[in-house]
């Protein structure tokens, strides 16, 4: 029962980090998009900066209850099942999870060098890397479902 509802909360925070892994592009492209308008790109600067550190508390929730469901039987043995056990396509998951971190910590830097005064890439570059995440989901939820090695 303990498994179950840390999984369920695992699946929770990683859905709602997706989201704003999948937003945070799009507020650039907005932003790219926006031209010489203050105000919007005022406003796209701060929707921009409380999704970047929403995104980061519910990754860092994400990660600690994926590490519980991960390595928690070493510590609760009684009640946390080794899921795991000799598989490998948890390697090949969480590999695509530190990538698709990686992407999410680009965007953010991208937006505080974009609100500091660099340029971004353009709005096309950057519909192209809004798709990106979308590739690394599909592969993690692949291995997820199918556990293929």
């Amino acid at each position: 029962m303990v498994y179950l509802w840390v999984k369920t909360f695992h699946l929770l925070f990683a859905i709602a980090w997706m989201s704003a892994v999948f937003y945070l592009p799009r507020i650039l492209v907005n932003i790219a998009e926006a031209g010489n308008e203050a105000a919007v790109r005022a406003r796209l600067y701060l929707m921009g900066r409380r999704l970047y550190r929403f995104g980061h508390i519910l990754f860092g929730l994400a990660f600690l209850l994926g590490l519980t469901l991960w390595q928690g039987w070493r510590i609760f043995p009684q009640v946390l099942p080794n899921v795991v056990a000799t598989m490998h396509w948890i390697d090949a998951k969480l590999g695509l999870v530190a990538v698709l971190l990686v992407y999410f910590i680009w965007a953010g830097r991208s937006l505080k060098r974009s609100e500091a005064g660099g340029a971004l890439p353009s709005a096309r570059a950057l519909r192209l890397l809004n798709e990106l995440p979308v590739l690394l989901l599909l592969g993690v939820l692949y291995l997820v479902l199918a556990k293929p090695f």
